[in-house]
């Protein structure tokens, strides 16, 4: 097959893998509301979270990341890199953001993005999940959190396997434009804490 049919293939597919809502599905399938309609209005994994608990919450994170590792993979598998790797995440991401089969009403795209750089190695992908879990714990803001560990991730791959460190810092880049207004929140001091324990506490309560 000729390198730039192959190219525009994988593109299309992870577009159209990364458009399956995760959240959205996993809401259904458990009785959930609709969560583009509650809590932050984001279709992902810490909105599943505040709405749903743990179990759903993991759920929708698994197979956010997964939509993200598998074309990325595949594609290495099938000799593409450098930047036409970058361009393939991305297609993955952009999928999730505006998911053509859900009125292109998406997320922010971090799960997607992060399990598209998971492939790289298991060192990059638990960097990349002890940075996140440990600036949520420090700041509570999950945005930021999420903005931070963007930002580290081109680093951490630079030093791990700096084949990929353009391809990944293209993802970084989106996650950042894509957190823009959460940037604009932070700035004013608007945007709203994570607080987990307070979830936990509702629920235990709604369950007595």
């Amino acid at each position: 097959m000729n390198d730039t049919l192959l190219i525009i293939l994988m593109i299309i597919s992870a577009y159209l893998a990364g458009s399956v809502s995760s959240a959205v599905l996993v809401c259904r399938l458990r009785g959930l509301p609709d969560p583009r309609t509650q809590g932050s209005g984001n279709p992902g994994a810490t909105n599943v979270l505040r709405i749903g608990g743990g179990s759903a919450a993991a759920m929708v994170l698994f197979f956010d990341m997964l939509k993200g590792a598998a074309p990325a993979y595949i594609a290495y598998l099938l000799g593409i890199s450098g930047v036409w790797l970058g361009a393939i995440a991305i297609a993955a991401c952009l999928g999730h953001i505006y998911p053509i089969f859900f009125h292109f009403q998406g997320g922010k795209g971090v799960a997607t993005a992060f399990g598209a750089m998971a492939p790289i190695g298991d060192d990059l992908a638990l960097a990349l999940m002890g940075s996140w879990l440990a600036l949520v714990i420090i700041t509570r803001y999950s945005s930021l959190a999420a903005i931070l560990t963007a930002l580290l991730a081109p680093v951490y791959t630079y030093y791990l396997d700096d084949r990929f460190t353009l391809p990944v810092a293209m993802l970084s880049t989106l996650i950042v434009i894509r957190h823009r207004a959460n940037i604009q929140r932070l700035c004013q001091g608007q945007e709203p804490r994570f607080n987990l324990k307070a979830k936990l506490k509702s629920k235990k309560n709604r369950s007595n």
